[in-house]
C-alpha cells in the first residue's frame, strides 16, 4: 500500500489560500469587476453565505470584496434579484451550507436534502399545521412572487418580540422552502421573495440526481474549493453527513479526483484535490467575513493558521473579547490579526472599533498595519465613505492608527 503524500502545514495554508482565490488579493492592483467576473468567483467557491447583520456590510458581498477588490455590489444585487426583478434569474438560494446563494443550475444537486425529514420537531408542527401550509402554498399560486410579509392569511400577524417571534403563516412558508415547494427569486430589503417552485424552475433544474451521486459532487466541489481538508472540513462545506461524505471522498480518490495526503501538524488522515495549485508563494492582503469558506469551519482555521475564532454578534457585549462584527486579516499566508468595523454611514466614517493582532506576530505589528491600512482605505470608499478611523482599543489599535 503506498505511503500518503505528506505535505508541510505551510504548505497546506498555500494549497488553501490559493484554491479558494485568495492568492494575489492585492489592494489597489485589482482590475474592474463586471458580471462575469462575479459569476466566475461565486462559481469558484458556490455559494455565498447569508447573514443580516449588516453593521459594516452583509456577509455575501464580502467574499467577493476580499477577492476582487472594490466592485460594484448593484452589480451582484442585479445578478442576484435584490431589489432588482421580480422573476427567477441565475441563483436561487437554498440551505447549502447555511442559508446561501446557490445557482439555480445546482437545484437538482439538493433533491436529497429536500426529501429528508424536517429536523427539531419540523415534521410534527407540520403535520399538526397541514391546512395552513396548504393555504399558504396556495396564496403563492394564486398572487405570485412576493415576501412572508406581503401574505394576507389571517395567521400571518404581525407579532411583538424581535426577528424570531413570526407568525405561523411565516413558518410555514418556511417549511415549504425548506422542502423545495416554495423557491426564492430574490430578496427586496433583503426579504426573500418567494414563488411556486413548480412554476418558475426551468425543466434543467427539476432534473432527478441520486443521493449518492449529488453527494459526490458536493464533496469534489467541496475538496476544490480547500484544496487540502479533513473529512469533518468537508463534509461542513455542503454540511453534509460525515458517513456520507466519506463514502463520497473514497470514491473520489478511486476515480483519481482526491489524493490522501497526511499535513504536519494536523494529527488526522486529509484529502487533497488533485487539481489543487501548490504555490511555492502566496502575497496578498484581506479583510475576511466572519462566513468567508477560508475561517467558517472554526476548527479548520485553527488547525491550518493556529487561529482561534469565534463570531461575536451573538455574544453579550461584556464577553467580548474582539468587538462585535470581527473580521479575520489576512495576510500573505497567515491570519496575522483581526479587526471589528463598523460602517458609521451618516458621518462618513469606517471606524475600527477594536484592533488585535495575534500574539505570534507582535514583532511584526507595525509592518503589518501598513499592509492592513490599504484593505481599510480600500474597503471605506467601497462603501462610500470619506474615511478611517480608529475608534476603540486592542493590541494592533495604536499600530494601525498610525499606519492610516
Amino acid at each position: 500500500m503506498t505511503r500518503p503524500t505528506r505535505i508541510s502545514g505551510a504548505q497546506a495554508r498555500r494549497i488553501a489560500i490559493a484554491a479558494v482565490g485568495l492568492d494575489g488579493a492585492l489592494p489597489g492592483e485589482r482590475g474592474r469587476a463586471g458580471a462575469r467576473t462575479l459569476e466566475r468567483a461565486i462559481g469558484r467557491l458556490g455559494l455565498l453565505q447569508l447573514d443580516s447583520v449588516n453593521v459594516f456590510e452583509r456577509s455575501h458581498y464580502l467574499p467577493l470584496l476580499s477577492r476582487l477588490g472594490p466592485y460594484d455590489r448593484r452589480a451582484l444585487d442585479r445578478l442576484l434579484h435584490h431589489d432588482h426583478g421580480r422573476g427567477l434569474g441565475a441563483y436561487t438560494e437554498y440551505l447549502a451550507h447555511e442559508a446561501a446563494v446557490i445557482p439555480v443550475a445546482d437545484w437538482p444537486l439538493w433533491g436529497w436534502r429536500r426529501r429528508r425529514p424536517l429536523r427539531g420537531g419540523g415534521e410534527r408542527w407540520a403535520a399538526e399545521h397541514a391546512t395552513l401550509i396548504d393555504d399558504v402554498r396556495a396564496e403563492f399560486a394564486e398572487r405570485g412572487p412576493m415576501r412572508p410579509s406581503d401574505m394576507e392569511h389571517p395567521a400571518h400577524e404581525r407579532l411583538p418580540g424581535g426577528w424570531w417571534n413570526k407568525s405561523d403563516a411565516y413558518w410555514a412558508t418556511a417549511v415549504l422552502f425548506q422542502r423545495g415547494e416554495l423557491v426564492t427569486v430574490g430578496r427586496s430589503r433583503f426579504e426573500r421573495r418567494y414563488a411556486v417552485a413548480d412554476g418558475v424552475l426551468p425543466d434543467a433544474a427539476r432534473a432527478e440526481v441520486d443521493a449518492r451521486d449529488a453527494q459526490r459532487e458536493l464533496v469534489a466541489r467541496a475538496a476544490a474549493a480547500y484544496g487540502v481538508a479533513t473529512l469533518d472540513d468537508l463534509a461542513d462545506y455542503h454540511r453534509l453527513p460525515v458517513a456520507d461524505t466519506k463514502v463520497a471522498a473514497e470514491a473520489l480518490v478511486d476515480a483519481g479526483e482526491l489524493e490522501q495526503v497526511e499535513v504536519e501538524g494536523w494529527g488526522r488522515p486529509a484529502f487533497r484535490s488533485t487539481s489543487a495549485r501548490s504555490p511555492r508563494r502566496v502575497r496578498g492582503t484581506a479583510l475576511l467575513s466572519p462566513f468567508d469558506p477560508l475561517v467558517w469551519h472554526r476548527p479548520r482555521a485553527e488547525r491550518l493558521f493556529g487561529f482561534e475564532y469565534r463570531i461575536s454578534i451573538y455574544t453579550p457585549a461584556a464577553q467580548r473579547a474582539h468587538g462585535y462584527y470581527v473580521l479575520p486579516v489576512l495576510i500573505d499566508d497567515h491570519l496575522v490579526g483581526r479587526v471589528d468595523l463598523k460602517s458609521d454611514r451618516r458621518a462618513g466614517v469606517l471606524r475600527v472599533q477594536h484592533a488585535t493582532i495575534e500574539p505570534a506576530h507582535e514583532e511584526r505589528a507595525d509592518e503589518l498595519a501598513a499592509r492592513l491600512a490599504p484593505a481599510l482605505h480600500e474597503a471605506a470608499a467601497w462603501q462610500g465613505l470619506d474615511r478611517v478611523e480608529v475608534a476603540g482599543p486592542g493590541t494592533w489599535a495604536r499600530a494601525v492608527a498610525a499606519a492610516l
